[in-house]
């Protein structure tokens, strides 16, 4: 795989060898990410690739420092060389990611596991796209100079998590109309790319949060509803191992879903379970609101204000969960978002006291757990944007590929 800058359009399956190549060395590459390391053997078993076949890739791949060999694994007794595993070079690669909030903007760059490198921050009262382009500009600029040099060249591309539709949250997010309304001719996708020497993509914010847990988590799950508590709770759809984000993008957008309350009435989950509910009712308590976004891992909230927003927000997420099960037959409900993780293990104790009270005739409840990528999940998601289209084939892919070399 020649390591360089172009795009790569996922939807060319290989209609010439250089295309068929370039598909198999992804393959390679998804297979080995999966199990950790593999021999060429297995790989070749795995796929229905010959063996010749994948030792090119495999040589190809190691030449390019995208693979690294492992011990031998020698077997006593038997004849022949040694089967050698291969697995990532953690930094074989780099992608940057970008969450683009209502409250703060993050930066992050990661290598090929997930891990992150570096990360760079600014919060706001409200979302300009010029002062967004200034802090990605500068932050690329300063990532990029504290990289070793022989990495700066591995920077695959930088993915971008946002809200669509911004705005139509002005009075939400008590910005001027103005201001807001100038979303609807910013192409932020553009405009980024115009700071940036890679390949730059575009997605929801919810929908690429899902995508980290589906890419980096440790759960192992193929069919699964994602829930992403931030400034407003969104969510994700992963079926048969893939991220389902629909025609519009906004698959799983489960914001403005419906759920009863308490009162007999119904709310929109939206406003019943956002954190932004949360830090109304501290302003109105005389409380200081925007320390929530200066750091997820500390917060200094009353007991009783949050406590009380727990559990209003694990009762609509769990009327949520009833009524996504009717759809889709999910094997298990997951929880994230923008606070501590002891807010976290709460939210889901929330849920799971909940759900025995509502009716599951008919379907079956699936099991709620706490996300296993963190507050970070929507920059983390979009960095894995150019890692999954550049160097990853789609997780529902057979592996007995019919793609020869």
């Amino acid at each position: 795989m020649k390591f360089d800058n172009s795009t790569i359009d996922p939807s060319h399956r290989g209609s010439n060898q250089s295309g068929l190549r370039a598909y198999n060395e992804r393959l390679v590459l998804t297979l080995v990410r999966r199990h950790k390391a593999l021999t060429k053997t297995t790989i070749a078993r795995m796929t229905g690739l010959s063996l010749q076949t994948v030792s090119v890739i495999m040589r190809q791949l190691e030449a390019d420092g995208l693979l690294q060999r492992g011990e031998p694994n020698r077997v006593r007794g038997k004849v022949g060389q040694p089967s050698i595993p291969m697995s990532l070079v953690p930094r074989g690669a780099l992608f940057f990611g970008l969450k683009l909030g209502r409250r703060s903007s993050d930066l992050v760059l990661i290598d090929v596991i997930g891990t992150v490198i570096a990360n760079v921050r600014r919060t706001y009262r409200y979302p300009i796209a010029d002062d967004i382009v200034d802090f990605v500009r500068h932050g690329l600029e300063q990532i990029v100079a504290d990289l070793p040099e022989d990495q700066r060249g591995r920077i695959a591309g930088l993915g971008i998590g946002m809200p669509f539709q911004l705005w139509n949250w002005a009075e939400a997010v008590g910005a001027p109309r103005q201001v807001m309304d100038s979303w609807r001719t910013t192409d932020m996708k553009a405009r980024i790319a115009a700071v940036c020497p890679f390949p730059v993509y575009l997605q929801n914010d919810a929908s690429a949060a899902c995508g980290a847990e589906l890419v980096f988590g440790k759960a192992g799950l193929r069919n699964f509803l994602y829930f992403y508590i931030g400034y407003f709770i969104g969510g994700g759809v992963v079926l048969n191992g893939s991220l389902y984000t629909g025609p519009s993008g906004n698959a799983g957008a489960l914001g403005p879903m419906p759920v009863p309350t308490r009162g007999g009435d119904s709310r929109q989950l939206i406003e019943v379970a956002s954190i932004a509910t949360l830090a109304r009712a501290i302003d109105a308590a005389g409380g200081i609101s925007s320390e929530l976004w200066d750091s997820p891992d500390q917060w200094n909230v009353d007991s009783e204000l949050l406590n009380q927003w727990i559990e209003n927000a694990g009762r609509g997420i769990a009327h949520a969960i009833v009524a996504s099960a009717s759809l889709i037959d999910f094997e298990a409900a997951v929880i994230d978002g923008w606070f501590p993780s002891k807010v976290r293990t709460a939210i889901v104790a929330a849920i799971k006291r909940y759900l025995p009270e509502l009716d599951f005739t008919g379907i079956e409840a699936p099991e709620v757990r706490e996300g296993t990528v963190g507050h970070h999940a929507r920059a983390i998601g979009a960095a894995s944007l150019p890692l999954s289209l550049r160097f990853l084939v789609d997780q529902s892919t057979s592996l007995k590929s019919s793609q020869v070399a």
